[in-house]
This record gives structure tokens, C-alpha cells and sequence, in this order.
């Protein structure tokens, strides 16, 4: 059977929300080229920093379902509020669902979530830009990425590092412009091996999908696994302490 993924006929709109463009559908062909292995984790918690029109979210969460028996949890965030109704829109066109909150990144999250995320999935701002258009509002939001455009990437890989749960992985879109190589050498640091899922080259950029995850065998994995040795706390006793009314601002696409 082929893998369902969003309808890009039943995705929503709105003027001020990044619509799927080639990093979207290079983020989605990721998730497809690497699904045997996802389905394998067998994910129970998914979440998308920066959903912007709900592609990515609404195929992530469409490629689990159909082949996955246990429960997943997926969530997605975006500083923008109109990117939030418009995922909202995107998700119940397709008859999926995701929790999906108006936050900085994660903010909101980050205590509540720490540890328990499977899958993070990420097309954040990457466009080298002034720095005075990070975080501007609206569909600026999706785009501008700060000098080499790494400002709000910088921010979001510790995020990701403390919601990732021990088999969690990460995966990111970047730019060549975003060097790679460097973002890759800057998690290594902290215990996780990567790799490029999918490279594609347009008129105008060169897209890379890049997959991390933690590394065991690294010095850094095994002096946290040491530290963090105690009485886990069950997923389901902490998402049923979780209260998603709080707001904050994240980041479009």
C-alpha cells in the first residue's frame, strides 16, 4: 500500500501562513524515505516546532497511523496564531489529529515534555536575513533565520535536545547556507550521531534533511544516561498533567 501523506488540495491557507513549497515536500520525502524505521521506533509522542499550514504534522501523523497499532501523541507549535487555526484546519480536513499551541519554539513545553518526545520535526526560519526580522510577525516568522540564517536554529537544537526521549530522533530541514557540517559537529558535542536523509537542490537553494540521534556510545549519552538513572516517570502519568492553555510564540513553516 502506498503511504498516505497530506492532501495539498485540503490544506488550509491564509495570507499571513508559509504554504508547502519545496522544504515542506523535502521534509515530508524525508519521513517517507526513512518510514520503515520509523515504524520500527514505534513513536509515542511526535512533535512539529513550527507547523505553519499543518503539511508536515498532518503527514507524519497520517504515515504512523496507518501502520502503527499503539497510540501516538502528536503536537505542533508555531509562534504565529494564524498558523495555529490554520494547522487546526489542515489536521480535521484530513481526519487526524494533533495538539497544536501558539508558543515561542516550545516554550511551553520544555519541563512538561523533557525526556518523552520520540520524533521532532523541524523546517525552522533558514533564510539568512537581517537580524532585525527574526521573529517579526506573520509570514516574515517562517522565513527570516538571522545572520547565516542560524538564529533561530541555534535555539531550537537544545529545545530538541531536552525533549528528545532516549531513542528520539530529530529531524531538521537546513540550507547549505546554514552550514550543515557545523550544525552536525555542534551535536555531536552533545552525544548524537547524524545523517543527511535527503539533499535537493532547486533554482534558488540546496535542502538538506538532516536526521539526529542519540548516539550511545558517545561519552556524553553514557555520562547522561548515569545522571539521569532514578524512578522514570510514566509518558501517560505525565500527559495526563498536562495542560496545553498556556501561550507563548513558535516558529512558521
Amino acid at each position: 500500500m502506498t503511504p498516505k501523506i497530506a492532501d495539498i488540495r485540503l490544506v488550509a491557507s491564509h495570507p499571513e501562513v508559509y504554504e508547502p513549497c519545496d522544504d515542506s515536500f523535502a521534509l515530508v520525502d524525508a519521513l517517507l524515505a526513512d518510514r520503515m524505521n520509523l515504524l520500527q521506533l514505534e513513536p509515542k509522542m511526535c512533535l512539529e516546532i513550527g507547523c505553519g499550514s499543518g503539511y508536515v504534522i498532518t503527514s507524519l501523523a497520517l504515515i504512523l497511523e496507518q501502520d502503527t497499532n499503539s497510540s501516538v501523541h502528536c503536537f505542533a507549535t508555531d509562534i504565529n496564531p494564524d498558523a495555529v487555526e490554520v494547522t487546526s484546519a489542515t489536521l480535521k480536513a484530513h481526519g487526524v489529529h494533533a495538539e497544536v499551541m501558539n508558543m515561542d519554539i516550545a516554550s511551553a513545553l520544555e519541563d512538561r515534555l523533557s525526556g518523552l518526545v520520540d520524533v521532532v520535526v523541524v523546517n525552522p526560519p533558514y533564510v539568512p536575513t537581517p537580524e532585525d526580522e527574526v521573529g517579526a510577525g506573520g509570514i516574515v516568522a517562517a522565513w527570516a533565520g538571522g545572520e547565516d540564517g542560524r538564529s533561530v536554529i541555534d535555539r531550537i537544537l537544545p529545545v530538541a535536545d531536552k525533549l528528545l526521549s532516549e531513542k528520539g530522533w530529530l529531524y531538521m530541514l537546513t540550507l547549505a547556507a546554514n552550514k550543515p557540517s557545523e550544525l552536525c559537529g555542534l551535536m555531536r558535542k552533545k552525544g548524537y550521531a547524524s545523517k543527511i536523509i535527503v539533499q535537493r537542490s532547486t533554482e534558488e537553494e540546496s535542502l538538506h534533511v538532516i536526521k539526529f540521534w542519540r548516539d550511545p556510545d558517545s561519552e556524553v549519552q553514557i555520562k547522561k544516561t548515569m545522571a539521569n538513572r532514578g524512578s522514570p516517570t510514566s509518558i501517560f502519568s505525565r500527559l495526563s498533567r498536562l495542560s496545553f492553555s498556556g501561550h507563548g510564540n513558535a516558529n512558521s513553516k
